[in-house]
């Protein structure tokens, strides 16, 4: 009989991701049960998705939303992409707990590249410890600044290049 989806997702290993961050948990990031509340995993996902868009992909929010840069340590974009991705879908499945003051290992990886849309996968690791804890994600839709609506050419050549480089399968991993 063929692993499920889930179980196959419990198997991961930090080899299974292409880009990684480190993430020091705080003692605020804890609930009520002593363990990482929930609302913390969509945090974590959404800050290795951003770092990699803005460090790899020229989707840097300071050098768009702003007609001068935030400062000089802000990262810059040779161009201003004229998409921005809209999030229309997002998952998590745990497997094990963490908590204050777990340092943790995030993967990221992509699992799917359509003409317009992109499906993340992060895996979060306990430092040291080689079993996943969570595999979680969510799915982007790349629109029109303007007009908030997908265009008929999809996604920008440029961020669809970078993106290209996370796609799971192959064997080739990229080296970023």
């Amino acid at each position: 009989m063929a692993p499920t989806e889930i179980a196959l997702k419990k198997r991961r290993t930090r080899n299974d991701y292409i880009f990684h961050q480190v993430h020091r948990t705080r003692w605020f990031d804890n609930d009520m049960y002593a363990h990482l509340n929930n609302t913390v995993y969509a945090m974590l996902f959404d800050s290795i998705i951003n770092t990699y868009l803005i460090t790899h992909c020229g989707m840097d929010p300071f050098s768009i939303n702003n007609k001068e840069p935030a400062s000089t340590s802000a990262p810059t974009s040779p161009t201003k992409p004229s998409q921005v991705g809209i999030m229309v879908s997002s998952y998590c499945d745990y497997f094990a707990s963490v908590s204050f003051p777990d340092i943790l290992d995030l993967g990221l990886r992509v699992t799917k590249l359509g003409s317009s849309s992109v499906t993340y996968e992060v895996g979060v690791f306990k430092q040291g410890e080689e079993d996943v804890k969570v595999v979680g994600g969510y799915t982007h839709v790349f629109v029109a600044r303007e007009t908030m609506r997908p265009t008929k050419e999809g996604m920008e050549d440029g961020l669809r290049r970078s993106l290209e480089k996370l796609v799971v399968g192959g064997g080739d991993k990229a080296k970023l």
